[in-house]
Formats: C-alpha cells, sequence, structure tokens
C-alpha cells in the first residue's frame, strides 16, 4: 500500500496464524470470524504496522504486528461519518445529534472505538453504556476556548463523548486540552509525553 495505515484504521486480511503463538483463544476466533484489526500508535519493524485485536469483552485486547501486504481492506475513521445503524442506542442517537455541527465545523473528524468498529464491520461492538469516541484531524492548533465549547456540546448528548485532536505530532484528548491543564499528554509512536502545546511539542515552559 502507498499510504501507511494510521492509528484508529480498520484493516482486514490478518489471519490467526499470524498472531504470536500464545495468543487467546479469543483472538484467534475472532479473527477466524473475519473481525478487523484496528491500527494503534507503536513501533513496528518494515513491512508491519502495530495492530490491536478486539474480543467481545472490553479487557479482551490483544496487541499485535500485521504484515502490511496482507491487508486486503482499509477502513478509515473519517469513511464512517455518514454510515447509518439501525440500532437505537445512546451513541448512535449522540452521533446523529453531533454529525450536522461536526461536518460544518471546517475539520476533518471521524469515528473510532467500538461504535467504528460496529459501523465498519457490522460485527456488534456497542452497547447501552458505550462511550462515543471521535477523531479530529487538526492539523493547526485549536484554542483552549474553542475546545471548551465542543465539550460543552458533547455534554448534552445521550452518553459521553470522548473526542481525540490529532495533531501532526500525536494524538491528545479535547477535554483535558480544554480542562486549562498546564500540560497535556500527547500520544504517537514513539512515546507518550506531558507537553505544553500539543502542535508545538517541543516548546518548554521557561
Amino acid at each position: 500500500m502507498v499510504n501507511l495505515p494510521l492509528a484508529h484504521d480498520l484493516l482486514w486480511g490478518m489471519t490467526p496464524a499470524q498472531l504470536p503463538a500464545d495468543a487467546p483463544q479469543w483472538a484467534v476466533a475472532a479473527l477466524a470470524a473475519g473481525h478487523p484489526v484496528v491500527v494503534r500508535r507503536a513501533l513496528s519493524a518494515d513491512g508491519f504496522v502495530a495492530v490491536g485485536v478486539r474480543g467481545v469483552l472490553r479487557e479482551q485486547r490483544l496487541a499485535a504486528f500485521m504484515p502490511l501486504d496482507s491487508i486486503a481492506c482499509r477502513v478509515s475513521p473519517e469513511a464512517l461519518c455518514q454510515v447509518e445503524c439501525e440500532r437505537d442506542l445512546p451513541v448512535m442517537q449522540a452521533l446523529k445529534q453531533l454529525r450536522p455541527m461536526l461536518d460544518d465545523c471546517g475539520w476533518v473528524w471521524g469515528v473510532s472505538g467500538s461504535v467504528g468498529f460496529e459501523l465498519a464491520s457490522g460485527f456488534a461492538a456497542m452497547h447501552a453504556a458505550s462511550d462515543l469516541d471521535l477523531i479530529l484531524r487538526t492539523p493547526h492548533i485549536i484554542g483552549r476556548n474553542q475546545a471548551r465549547e465542543l465539550v460543552a456540546l458533547f455534554d448534552q448528548t445521550a452518553c459521553r463523548v470522548d473526542m481525540q485532536l490529532q495533531t501532526p505530532f500525536g494524538a491528545a484528548a479535547l477535554r483535558e486540552w480544554a480542562s486549562g491543564s498546564a500540560r497535556v499528554l500527547l500520544k504517537n509512536a514513539h512515546q507518550a509525553a506531558l507537553v505544553i502545546d500539543p502542535w508545538n511539542p517541543q516548546e518548554q515552559a521557561a
């Protein structure tokens, strides 16, 4: 593939045989059933991408590495923004409520987490207490006041909404950026570090 997969992309094509020898049975069963894997932030050897396998239970998560040449299909979070689902759950109510505002915000956004997994694959992953996980591609800085406005909108929905701000240097949590904390956690493939500005992580306090 010309473009390397990005964090939160869903990938199809990994087989049970490509799992570690000591992989749990639930992970083997998930891949045997045709479930996609999700790209995670971690370094990998040339020709591989770091992925996570999802099980039915929340604690069933397995870190693995998928050969790039095994990728048969790739779906990004932003490809799922307009996908509908017949299940009447709080997360879907929240997504429908927020969709017009997010479409008009001028940024590229997407759906990740259990909602994105089910919308992309058709395999049940959402439940009544699911959070809605969103990403926002933010090549340029979002002011803290704007972040607080987004959080206020999210808190008016039927479920908890968490958004990751995808900066050129990694991902930061919208709620943390909106909180006014002097430093926020910035995560990328190399590390997770507390920074003053997720769009300029080299900047340090005087």
